[in-house]
């Protein structure tokens, strides 16, 4: 089950979205590392709908793990903009 995050500050809406099994994790690809600190990707768990609900409203996301695929799948994200690490897939979204 994802784990969800939303932050409201200074007009910004930013969701931390991450499956529970990576917290504390670390991944490295090439030369780039990932670690999924708890401090950050800690949040409540939430189905893939609320996630993909939050995700729509949101001005900056931060996602690991199974989410990305499914906010692929709802055009959210674009795969090509999608991260790997380890198998693991990572993405950001801003919107401005």
């Amino acid at each position: 089950m994802p784990l969800l995050k939303t932050i409201r500050t200074q007009g910004e809406v930013l969701v931390i979205i991450c499956d529970a099994e990576l917290l504390g994790k670390k991944f490295k690809q090439g030369k780039f590392k990932l670690e999924i600190k708890k401090s950050f990707y800690g949040g409540e768990e939430a189905s893939v709908e609320e996630c993909i609900a939050a995700l729509r409203g949101a001005t900056i996301a931060n996602l690991v793990g199974s989410i990305v695929e499914h906010a692929v799948k709802a055009g959210i994200i674009e795969r090509k903009n999608v991260l790997h690490f380890q198998k693991v897939q990572h993405a950001q979204l801003v919107r401005i």
